[in-house]
């Protein structure tokens, strides 16, 4: 634990704020502009598909001008998405908010680097702690941002306007905090994208793809099913107040366990704790399908989260043991892209099918990237046995 990493957690927190507060706030504002019910989560596809759409460009910028710099970029365009999405929610126009959603992913690209760049700013023997601590600072997410949606809900006539314009002072915010990060010279790269192996050999890594696979459907039914929360519990007649609550304690879920998970993954290992995302994931699914009530939102959610907390860091840790340092952008890029774009399917999915299926076909067809998940985790296990037979 130094000074640079201490406050690149605090930027943690602010992109988390950003991230949970866009997520709690933007089906419904979606729900109130869309021509139709089904298109209600497309704000918050927007949002991940602008992130999917800039991870090559982010690479570009980190190449070019380095982490803090290109880090900074990323908080001004998080401002200036908020006031886009602000105005948008002022004048009621459902494709402006999209718009502004859909450029705030380019913030949304930049802070999933966070936890990459904590790696660079330890010892090579404390990086899983690193990662850990940063994805921790999400707590302040978790407090802060549907606890911002509901305090703010009603402070202007446009409701959330408050919510948006609060994002924007918070990217200001975290403007300030990176000028104070020192990042190694060594990390601002030097080098050029085309350096080091081909990105399909990179990919070609049984230890890369599993590593994939895991942040991409760990992510992909974290949020299929946090994205679908807030509309599923307004239609089960629940009042906002319980929805902030339940996206409180999931968030709290998806980053406290930050605090030890990168010494369980030091003691058992990557894959260990990936399975035990997975077996989290099938037991949050058991839980919701058995009801709607606020009690089983509220348990399913927050072992969601954590399942989500052991799956991520994990596949960070392993990702990173498959790579390189020139080859560092292009591999975060293209693990990232693959986390925005199943996202981005998942967010639209998640709308469509709460607004026309209900909560349950939802929770069951969440089943399929977690049995994918499991079957990935078992094949490497054994591809690794194999090896070390040979």
């Amino acid at each position: 634990m130094n000074k640079n990493l201490v406050l690149l957690i605090v930027c943690q927190g602010l992109f988390l704020i950003n991230n949970v507060t866009f997520i709690a706030i933007n089906g419904l504002v979606g729900f109130s502009l869309a021509p139709f019910s089904w298109m209600a989560t497309l704000p918050v596809m927007g949002y991940v598909v602008g992130g999917a759409f800039a991870t090559s460009i982010v690479a570009k910028s980190q190449n070019y001008f380095g982490r803090k710099i290109s880090f900074q970029i990323g908080l001004l365009v998080a401002m200036l998405s908020a006031l886009l999405c602000a105005y948008a929610a002022m004048t009621r126009n459902f494709w402006l908010l999209t718009t502004g959603t859909f450029i705030a992913g380019y913030y949304s690209a930049n802070g999933q680097l966070y936890r990459f760049a904590a790696a660079e700013l330890t010892e090579a023997s404390q990086r899983d702690k690193a990662v850990s601590w940063v994805l921790a600072g999400g707590i302040l997410g978790a407090v802060i941002g549907p606890n911002l949606a509901s305090w703010t809900r009603d402070l202007f006539d446009t409701a959330f306007l408050g919510a948006y314009l609060t994002l924007a002072i918070a990217g200001f915010i975290g403007i300030g905090v990176m000028q104070l990060i020192h990042f190694p010279e060594e990390f601002k790269t030097a080098h050029h994208l085309s350096d080091g192996r081909s990105l399909k050999t990179i990919l070609a890594q049984p230890v890369f793809m599993v590593a994939v696979i895991g942040a991409a459907l760990g992510y992909g039914v974290m949020n299929l099913l946090m994205a679908a929360t807030p509309l599923a519990m307004q239609i089960c007649g629940l009042p906002f107040s319980d929805t902030a609550l339940v996206l409180e304690w999931h968030v709290i879920g998806m980053f406290a366990p930050g605090f030890f998970t990168g010494s369980l993954i030091q003691r058992f290992g990557a894959l260990k704790m990936m399975g035990v995302g997975v077996v989290l994931n099938f037991v949050c699914i058991a839980i919701a399908l058995t009801g709607t009530d606020l009690h089983q939102f509220f348990i399913a959610l927050f072992l969601l989260g954590v399942g989500w907390n052991f799956l991520f860091t994990g596949s960070t840790s392993l990702a990173m043991t498959a790579y390189k340092p020139n080859e560092r952008d292009k591999a975060q890029a293209a693990i990232n892209f693959f986390v925005f774009g199943t996202m981005a399917f998942t967010s639209f999915g998640s709308g469509a099918l709460i607004t026309s299926q209900g909560w349950n076909i939802l929770n069951l067809g969440s089943l399929i990237p977690v049995f994918v998940t499991a079957a990935a985790l078992i094949w490497l296990g054994n591809f690794h046995r194999k090896e070390a037979l040979r």
